[in-house]
């Protein structure tokens, strides 16, 4: 003869529910006792009954693991979930997701279907305010940039005069003026020279 399935919801019965209560209890913990035995892991349970008394079972202590479980980081707990992350909030969760990934397609110009004027309205503004960010953002980067093209050429130019004042002082350590010296014409870029055109010139009137 099969065992009959019972189907899982609260027992109305106070006394039924007592004696389910206490069957079960006692087959946790004894699963919780065979599993820290073979897999040597630290166990910890605590259990209320409806009539607020209160059942534990530790494979070391109910402490130890509670501050054990304390000294995790937020990442390892993560990692680790416990039984606080129960069906209601992960249903939460999903629905915020999916609110923020329509929020995020509404924002791109996708699935406006449905939505009223003032909701319309609302999207707008946002994305008036998106691309008011964005331009003030360029703005300030265009201005960085000008501002550090001010501060090379101005470099450049303390650099041109310092090599200027260089080249005076060697002419005069030489024996040379610094009116003989065309510093300048140092750092200008040379004049086309003619004088092979000129010769040219010269040659070819020889012959005529």
């Amino acid at each position: 003869m099969t065992r009959q399935k019972i189907e899982i919801k609260k027992i109305d019965n106070i006394t039924a529910r007592q004696v389910t209560f206490s069957k079960r209890r006692r087959g946790l913990f004894k699963k919780a006792r065979e599993l820290s035995t073979l897999c040597d892991a630290e166990i910890a349970l605590i259990v209320f009954s409806s009539t607020g008394k209160l059942f534990d079972y530790a494979s070391s202590s109910v402490q130890q693991v509670i501050e054990r479980r304390g000294m995790l980081s937020e990442t390892e707990r993560l990692d680790h979930p416990s039984i606080e992350y129960d069906r209601d909030t992960l249903s939460m969760l999903s629905k915020e997701e999916a609110n923020k990934v329509r929020e995020l397609r509404q924002l791109n110009g996708e699935e406006l279907e449905g939505l009223n004027t003032n909701e319309l309205q609302k999207l707008e503004e946002q994305l008036e305010k998106g691309l008011r960010r964005v331009s003030k953002a360029k703005d300030e980067l265009m201005f960085k940039g000008l501002d550090e093209l001010k501060r090379k050429r101005t470099q450049l130019m303390e650099e041109n005069q310092r090599l200027k004042q260089v080249m005076r002082n060697v002419a005069q350590e030489q024996g040379q003026s610094s009116e003989s010296v065309n510093i300048g014409s140092i750092f200008d870029p040379p004049l086309e020279d003619d004088s092979s055109d000129t010769s040219l010139r010269l040659g070819l009137s020889l012959f005529k």
